[in-house]
C-alpha cells in the first residue's frame, strides 16, 4: 500500500518533472524552493514551486525572499500550494498576507498501457512532430485564448531539454486538436491539450492521447501524468475515460 510519504514524494517528483517540461526564462533554486519567471508565457509557468524540507521555521523570511525575486522583475508573486508537499503553514501564511486563492488543479496519473487500451485508434488521423508546426500553435492559441505571447511560448518550448512530441489531429487537411508530450526517465507528461470547437465530440482529443501514449511507450515511458483544472468538466471526463486517476489536488495563491 502506498504510504502518505511515498505519495508526497511522487507528487513532488511529478511537479518537478512538469517544471522541466515548462522551463521558465529565469529560475532560481532558493534552498529547495524553485522561483520561476517567464515573461510573456502562461502565468502558471512563472510560479513558485515551494518544495524542500517541510518545515515552518523561517517561513515568513522565505516568502519575503520569494516576493523580492518577483518584485525585482516587475512581476506578481504566485505560489503553487500542494498539501503534504509544501511546508506546513504556508497556505495560511499566504492567506494572512493577502494572497488570493484560486485555480484548483488536479494532478493525474495513468499507466501508458491503460491509456492505449482505453483510447483505441479511430478514424481521426494524428500526425506527430518533434517540433511545433504553425497550425499546432494556431489551434492551441485559438482554444486556450491569448494567455501568452506566441514568441515567448515558442522560446519556452525551445528550452525543453527532454524528448518531445507534438500531436496534431486532422480532419481532412485541417488541424482540429493538439497536444504535447515530454518524456522524462520513465514518465511522459501531457501538456497543451486543445480541441477546436468545431471538432468537439468527434474523438479528436482521444486520438491525440492515443498517439502521445504510443509515442511515450516508444520512449520507455510506461507511466504518464497531466495537470487539469478541476472546474474543466469536459477535460476531467476525457481523462477519466482514458484511464487517468488523481494523485493529488493543489491550488495557487496570488499576491493582490
Amino acid at each position: 500500500m502506498r504510504t502518505a510519504t511515498s505519495g508526497a514524494n511522487l507528487v513532488r517528483d511529478l511537479q518537478e518533472r512538469a517544471a522541466r517540461a515548462l522551463p521558465a526564462e529565469a529560475a532560481e533554486d532558493a534552498d529547495g524552493w524553485l522561483l520561476r519567471h517567464a515573461p510573456g508565457c502562461s502565468w502558471w509557468v512563472g510560479t513558485v514551486l515551494p518544495h524542500g524540507e517541510n518545515r515552518s521555521a523561517g517561513l515568513l523570511r522565505r516568502v519575503a525572499e520569494a516576493e523580492d525575486f518577483y518584485a525585482a522583475r516587475g512581476a506578481v508573486a504566485r505560489f503553487q500550494v500542494t498539501p503534504g508537499v509544501c511546508p506546513d503553514g504556508l497556505d495560511g501564511l499566504l492567506a494572512k498576507r493577502g494572497y488570493r486563492r484560486g485555480s484548483r488543479v488536479s494532478l493525474q496519473v495513468a499507466s501508458t498501457a491503460r491509456i492505449l487500451e482505453r483510447t483505441p485508434a479511430g478514424p481521426v488521423r494524428v500526425r506527430l512532430d518533434d517540433r511545433p508546426a504553425g497550425a499546432w500553435f494556431d489551434v492551441r492559441q485559438a482554444v486556450q485564448g491569448p494567455g501568452g505571447d506566441v514568441r515567448a511560448e515558442r522560446e519556452l518550448l525551445e528550452r525543453v531539454e527532454q524528448p518531445c512530441a507534438y500531436a496534431s489531429a486532422l480532419i481532412g487537411d485541417t488541424v482540429v486538436a493538439v497536444g504535447r508530450a515530454v518524456a522524462d526517465t520513465g514518465w511522459a507528461g501531457v501538456f497543451d491539450m486543445a480541441t477546436h470547437s468545431r471538432a468537439r465530440g468527434r474523438g479528436a482529443a482521444r486520438q491525440v492521447l492515443n498517439a502521445l501514449a504510443g509515442w511515450a511507450r516508444g520512449h520507455a515511458a510506461d507511466r504518464m501524468y497531466l495537470q487539469v483544472e478541476r472546474d474543466n468538466a469536459p477535460a476531467l471526463r476525457l481523462y477519466e475515460q482514458a484511464g487517468f486517476g488523481e494523485a493529488c489536488a493543489y491550488h495557487y495563491r496570488t499576491a493582490e
